[in-house]
C-alpha cells in the first residue's frame, strides 16, 4: 500500500469504522421515523445514502481535527501515541489541506437537501470542531458528543419533512443518552493515562460506579425510545428488533469489566448492531 495513502486511512480512521456507522446510525433513524409519516421509498433510499456518503466524510474529518487538536496529548497515551500526527508521519498543514477538502465533499453533498437542513448541518460543524476541546474543560465530553454525533437525526427528519417534530427532538435526546453510555465505555480505556496528562471524561468521573452510570445511561435512553414507540411497538416484527436493541444494550454492561481492558472495546463495538436493530425496529413501525 502506498506510504501517504496509509497515513490518510490511518489519519482518517478509515480501517475503524466503527465511528462512521455510530455517525450514520442516528442519520437512519431519523430517516427511518420520516418514512414511516410519508411512504417515499425512492426518497428514503436516496437520502439513505448521502447520509451515509456524508457520514463517512464528516467523520473523517472530524477525525483529522481531533488529532490535530489532540496530537501532543496522543503522544502520551499508550492507546494513540501511534497516531499519524502525534508520531509525525505527517504535517498539520498536510492534515488540514485533507480536512478541508473532506469537508468541501461533504457541503456538497449537504446542498443536495432543503434549505433548514442545509442551516442545520452548518450549525453541526460549530459542534463538530469544538468537541476535541472539551475533555480539556469538562468531565462531560461525552455528553457533548451525544449533542454532536446525533445532530443527524433531527437532520435527517428535517431533509424529508422541512419541519421539526416533539417525537423528533427525544429521539435525538434517547441518542444522547446511548452516546452518553457507550462513549463512557470506550472512554475507560484511557482513563490511567488520562488522570496522569490531565484530561478530563465522564469515564474517569465515574470510574468507581461505571457499570451504574452507563446502565443509567441506557435506560434512560430506552425508556425515551419506548415512550416514543409504545402504539406501534408490539407489532409484532418491529418489536423484535425493538428488544434485540434493548438486549445489545444489556450485554454491553455483561461484557465489559474493568480488570479486562480490551473488553471495553469489545463492549462498545456492539454499538454497531444496537444502531442497526433500532433502525430495523424504528422501519418495521410503518
Amino acid at each position: 500500500m502506498n506510504s501517504e495513502f496509509k497515513i490518510f486511512i490511518e489519519l482518517t480512521r478509515l480501517n475503524k469504522p466503527i465511528g462512521i456507522m455510530l455517525l450514520f446510525w442516528p442519520c437512519a433513524w431519523g430517516l427511518a421515523y420520516s418514512y414511516s409519516l410519508n411512504n417515499n421509498l425512492n426518497q428514503f433510499l436516496y437520502y439513505l445514502l448521502l447520509f451515509f456518503l456524508g457520514s463517512v466524510l464528516m467523520r473523517s474529518a472530524g477525525c483529522i481535527v481531533n488529532d490535530i487538536v489532540d496530537k501532543d496529548f496522543d503522544k502520551k497515551v499508550k492507546r494513540t501515541k501511534k497516531r499519524p500526527l502525534a508520531n509525525k508521519k505527517i504535517s498539520v498543514q498536510r492534515a488540514s489541506i485533507y480536512s478541508i477538502v473532506l469537508c468541501l465533499f461533504a457541503f456538497f453533498i449537504l446542498i443536495q437537501f432543503n434549505k433548514l437542513t442545509i442551516f442545520l448541518g452548518m450549525a453541526s460543524m460549530l459542534l463538530a470542531f469544538s468537541y476535541p476541546y472539551m475533555k480539556r474543560i469538562t468531565y462531560w465530553p461525552q455528553l457533548f458528543l451525544g449533542l454532536t454525533f446525533n445532530w443527524g437525526i433531527i437532520m435527517a427528519y428535517v431533509a424529508t419533512t422541512n419541519n421539526i417534530s416533539g417525537n423528533i427532538l427525544l429521539l435525538y435526546l434517547a441518542a444522547i443518552f446511548w452516546t452518553l453510555g457507550y462513549d463512557t465505555i470506550y472512554g475507560s480505556q484511557d482513563i490511567k493515562d488520562d488522570e496522569i496528562i490531565g484530561l478530563k471524561s465522564a469515564s474517569i468521573k465515574f470510574k468507581n460506579n461505571l457499570k451504574i452510570f452507563v446502565a443509567t445511561s441506557y435506560f434512560i435512553a430506552s425508556l425515551i425510545i419506548f415512550f416514543i414507540f409504545k402504539d406501534s411497538f408490539f407489532k409484532t416484527y418491529s418489536m423484535v428488533f425493538f428488544i434485540m436493541f434493548f438486549l445489545s444494550l444489556i450485554y454491553q454492561l455483561k461484557k465489559f469489566d474493568k480488570l479486562i481492558p480490551k473488553s471495553f472495546l469489545e463492549a462498545f463495538k456492539i454499538n454497531n448492531l444496537s444502531g442497526f436493530f433500532l433502525f430495523i425496529g424504528i422501519l418495521l413501525t410503518n
